[in-house]
């Protein structure tokens, strides 16, 4: 196993052991220690990233080297935006995330080999979709937060009150620029597929375009919805996490079939 696994992982769970210690004792889990160590684990975290990915026969875009990338830019992601959005109960999961992409990929060794210096376009390609997907799950957890906060509020729990929670309204206000940044990225995404990609389309590939689009109309209606029929609350997580869960399936459900299934 990677020299690296293994710091990388108790960095995470230090960080995440101080996230939850605070958020239990009624703080916002804001302190030095719990920066020092996701700063730490997500340097590690990228270092291995880079030595996996970077090859001297080329890029090695595998299955889960991906998602260990996919999981590095969704830590990074939110650890930043952690004090101003208040994601203070989503960073323990997207640590734990890391931690399982990281194992999988070092458990379940593939390869997928590309030459992307030759290939500018479908660089460019790959960057936007990565930032897409970043960003809608992102939006996702923070709708899974927004409808654990709504069901404290509706029952009277005593949870619905936490300075690490932000307002209901402040939620739904943060998940729809979420949810508007990601809809441009995966919109820029599916149009620089449709330019650069000769076989987009084809056999063996239709599936992700079918899949994307699929997830593209359903941002687009919640959107939609949202703007001129008021649309809250439980349609919001419906669709939200239901489009993040078609976007997987578009980057991840082929390649987990042909790499995991039949490579094995």
């Amino acid at each position: 196993m990677n020299v690296l696994v293994l710091p990388t992982t108790i960095f995470y769970l230090l960080a995440s052991y101080v996230c939850i210690s605070g958020l239990l004792n009624k703080q916002a889990g804001a302190n030095k220690w719990l920066w020092l160590s996701a700063a730490c684990g997500m340097a590690l975290h990228g270092i291995w990233e880079f030595q996996h990915l970077f090859l001297a026969q080329g890029q090695d875009l595998s299955l889960f080297n991906v998602a260990a990338l996919v999981s590095l830019l969704i830590s990074l992601s939110v650890t930043v935006l952690a004090k101003p959005f208040k994601l203070w109960f989503i960073l323990p999961v997207t640590y734990l995330f890391s931690i399982i992409s990281i194992f999988l990929a070092v458990l379940i060794p593939s390869d997928y080999i590309l030459h992307l210096e030759l290939k500018p376009q479908v660089l460019i390609h790959i960057c936007v979709a990565l930032a897409a997907f970043t960003v809608l799950m992102i939006a996702s957890l923070y709708a899974l937060q927004m409808a654990y906060l709504d069901w404290t509020l509706k029952r009277h729990k005593p949870g619905a009150i936490h300075p690490a929670l932000p307002s209901l309204m402040r939620i739904e206000k943060q998940l729809f620029t979420l949810i508007r940044l990601g809809f441009v990225l995966l919109s820029i995404s599916l149009l620089s597929g449709f330019i650069f990609l000769n076989q987009f389309f084809a056999h063996g590939q239709a599936h992700k375009a079918l899949f994307s689009l699929l997830a593209w109309v359903i941002y687009a209606s919640l959107l939609w919805g949202q703007r001129y029929r008021g649309w809250r609350g439980k349609t919001v997580v419906v669709m939200t996490v239901s489009g993040s869960i078609l976007l997987t399936l578009a980057y991840f459900g082929s390649r987990f079939v042909k790499e995991i299934i039949i490579g094995s």
